[in-house]
C-alpha cells in the first residue's frame, strides 16, 4: 500500500480467507495511497428531487457490505456520508494529521481536541484548534464520550484495525437470535477475505523494536498466568515492516492511528468501498446529512438531506425518493435518528425497541507504571497487534496498546473489553429538541472491576503501580469513554432477524446498532459478518 514496488500478493501470513471473494481487496494492496484515494472520490453529489433505488446511511462497514452486494445485484446505490471524503492532501502533502500534532482535521466540528488519553505527566495534552468537519467525533452524552470515526469509511478510518472474530463459546451472548454455524462457517470468513485480516509475523513482532512495548505485556502477562494472543488486523504488515526497513513512508511508526492513517491500513476505502464503486453503481455524496425519512406513494420513501459545508453549516436542504432505505450511520447515527423519527410523527410504527440496549462494549482504558528494566520503547507501533484474554475468568479482554509518545515512558497502555451488563437507552428530548442518552458513569464500575482481575495480579506480581496521569489529576481508570458504540435498534427486538423494520417494508438497519451492547472483542468485524448475512436473505428475499 505505497508507492514502492511491490507485487499485490497474499503475503506469506496470509489473509484470513473463506467463502468472499479476496481477490478485489488483495490487487488494491498495491496501488498507492492517491490511486486509492481516487477510486473512492464521489461524484456529483445527489440532486434535490431525485430518485433513487437504494440509498444507504452512512458508509461504515454495515453500509459499505450492503452497497457492495446491492450493486453486484445490479441495484444503483447512493450513500450518504455526513462526514469528508479524505481524498485529497492538506498543505502538508498527507490525507490525514498526525497523532501527536492534532490540526483542523483532526475533530469533528470542535474547537479543542478531546483525546481520548488527555493528559500526560499530570498535564493537560488538549490544544485548541479551528473548527472544522474533521476525522474524529467525539460525541458527548450525559456520563460518556463517543469516540465516531467521520468521513466516507466511518470508524474504519479511525480505529486500530483490530479484527477479532468472538470466541465461538461467546457467541451466543452476542447474538443470540443468530445461527452460529452459518456465522462461523460462512460470514465471518466472508467479512475476513474481503477486510484483508492477517496477523503479525511472530518472528518479526520477537525482533523489532516497535512492540518491545508489546513483548514487555506479553512479559507480564504470563508471568502472571494469563493467555497472551496475537490478534488480527487489517493492516498491511508487508508495509510496516518496510517502514521499519526505512524504504518506505512511514504511518504506524509515525504514531499514526486516531486521525487516520496515510499509508499502511487497509480501510473501508481500500476493501469493501472501492469494490462497491469499482461496480460503477455506487456514488457517494459526502457532507451530506439525512434529517428525514418518511413513507412516500408507491411504496417508497421521502428521504431530506442537508448539504453541509466544512464549518458544519448546512448550505442546502435537499429531498429526494428511496425505494429501499438502509440505515448504516453507526449505533449512535442510526439510533438517533429512528428514536427522532418515531418520537416526531415521521415513522410512528417504529416498535418501542427502537432506542434500546445501547451498551459500550465494556471499554475502559488504564496504565501501568513499569519498573526501569522494563522500558517499552521510544519508538512504538500505533497498531495493536496482541492482548491478554481473561474473559471466561473475569469477564476481561485486554488489548496491549501503544503509548506512540516518541518518549521512552516505562509505561503499559491498556484497552480493556469486558463483560459489562448496563444497558442504555435512546430517547427523544421534546423540551430541547434532541436524543438523550441516559448511560451512567458509575456504569463502568463493572468494567473496571472486570479489567482489575488482569491487572491488579500483574501489579502485585510484578510491584509496579496503576499510572494516575493518563486520564486526569490523580485519576487512574479511563472510563469517561468508548470507541464501541453497539446498539440501539437491537436485532429480533427493533427489527426483525435480518434487520428489517417491518413496520415498514423497504426499511432496514444494518449496522452496529444492531448489536446488543456487547461483543466480547473488537466489533467491526462482527458487524461485517452479521451486515453479509443480512444483506444476503435481504437481496434474496427482497428484491
Amino acid at each position: 500500500m505505497s508507492d514502492s514496488p511491490r507485487s499485490p500478493h497474499v503475503s506469506r501470513r496470509g489473509f484470513i480467507t473463506g467463502t468472499g471473494s479476496i481477490l478485489g481487496a488483495a490487487a488494491l494492496t498495491g496501488l498507492s495511497p492517491a490511486a486509492r484515494a481516487h477510486t473512492l472520490r464521489a461524484a456529483v453529489p445527489i440532486t434535490d428531487g431525485a430518485h433513487v433505488p437504494a440509498l444507504v446511511i452512512g458508509t461504515g462497514y454495515g453500509g459499505s457490505v450492503a452497497a457492495l452486494r446491492l450493486a453486484q445485484a445490479g441495484v444503483d446505490v447512493h450513500m450518504i456520508e455526513m462526514g469528508m471524503a479524505w481524498d485529497t492532501p492538506g498543505p502538508d502533502g498527507k490525507i490525514f494529521c498526525n497523532t501527536l500534532s492534532p490540526d483542523r482535521r483532526s475533530y469533528w466540528l470542535r474547537t479543542r481536541t478531546k483525546a481520548p488519553l488527555n493528559y500526560f505527566l499530570g498535564f493537560p495534552i488538549d490544544r485548541d484548534i479551528p473548527r472544522y468537519t474533521g476525522i474524529l467525533d467525539a460525541e458527548d452524552f450525559g456520563g460518556i464520550t463517543v469516540y465516531q470515526g467521520r468521513g466516507v469509511g466511518g470508524g474504519s478510518l479511525v480505529n486500530g484495525g483490530m479484527a477479532v472474530t468472538p470466541r465461538r463459546e461467546n457467541f451466543g451472548a452476542v447474538l443470540p437470535s443468530v445461527n452460529a454455524d452459518e456465522m462461523y462457517g460462512v460470514y465471518y470468513p466472508r467479512a475476513n477475505a474481503e477486510l484483508g485480516v492477517g496477523t503479525v509475523d511472530p518472528a518479526w513482532f520477537d525482533s523489532t523494536a516497535c512492540y518491545q512495548y508489546a513483548r514487555v505485556g506479553r512479559k507480564h502477562a504470563q508471568r502472571s498466568g494469563f493467555p497472551f494472543v496475537f490478534v488480527p488486523d487489517v493492516y498491511d504488515w508487508d508495509y510496516m515492516e518496510q517502514e521499519a526497513a526505512g524504504t518506505v513512508p512511514k504511518s504506524a511508526l509515525a504514531g499514526e492511528i486516531l486521525y487516520g492513517n496515510n499509508h499502511g491500513k487497509k480501510s473501508l476505502q481500500q476493501t469493501y468501498l472501492a469494490r462497491a464503486r469499482a461496480t460503477g453503481k455506487v456514488t457517494v455524496s459526502p457532507l451530506h446529512k439525512v434529517t428525514s425519512v418518511a413513507p412516500a406513494a408507491g411504496g417508497r420513501y421521502t428521504v431530506v438531506i442537508e448539504q453541509l459545508n466544512t464549518n458544519g453549516e448546512t448550505t442546502a436542504t435537499k429531498t429526494v425518493t428511496a425505494d429501499r432505505v438502509f440505515f448504516a450511520a453507526g449505533s449512535v447515527g442510526t439510533s438517533k435518528l429512528l428514536v427522532r423519527l418515531k418520537a416526531t410523527g415521521a415513522l410512528p410504527g417504529l416498535n418501542d425497541e427502537v432506542g434500546k440496549g445501547w451498551g459500550d462494549n465494556g471499554n475502559v482504558m488504564c496504565g501501568r507504571a513499569n519498573h526501569l528494566w522494563d522500558p517499552t520503547g521510544k519508538l512504538q507501533s500505533s497498531i495493536p497487534c496482541c492482548g491478554i484474554d481473561n474473559w471466561a475468568a473475569g469477564g476481561a479482554f485486554a488489548e496491549i496498546a501503544p503509548l506512540p509518545t516518541g518518549i521512552e515512558t516505562y509505561a503499559s497502555f491498556y484497552l480493556s473489553i469486558t463483560r459489562n451488563p448496563h444497558r442504555a437507552q435512546f430517547s427523544w428530548n421534546a423540551a430541547t429538541g434532541r436524543v438523550d442518552l441516559n448511560w451512567q458513569t458509575s456504569w463502568k464500575q463493572p468494567s473496571i472491576d472486570m479489567a482489575r482481575t488482569i491487572f491488579d495480579k500483574i501489579n502485585a506480581k510484578e510491584g509496579t503501580i496503576y499510572r494516575t496521569d493518563l486520564f486526569g489529576v490523580y485519576k487512574i481508570w479511563g472510563d469517561q469513554l468508548t470507541y464501541h458504540p453497539l446498539g440501539g435498534a437491537v436485532l429480533d427486538r427493533a427489527t426483525d432477524n435480518y434487520g428489517r423494520l417491518t413496520a415498514y417494508p423497504g426499511l432496514y438497519v444494518i449496522d452496529g446498532s444492531l448489536i446488543p451492547g456487547n461483543t466480547s472483542v473488537n466489533p467491526f468485524v462482527t458487524i461485517t459478518a452479521l451486515a453479509e448475512r443480512n444483506i444476503e436473505k435481504i437481496i434474496a428475499t427482497d428484491l
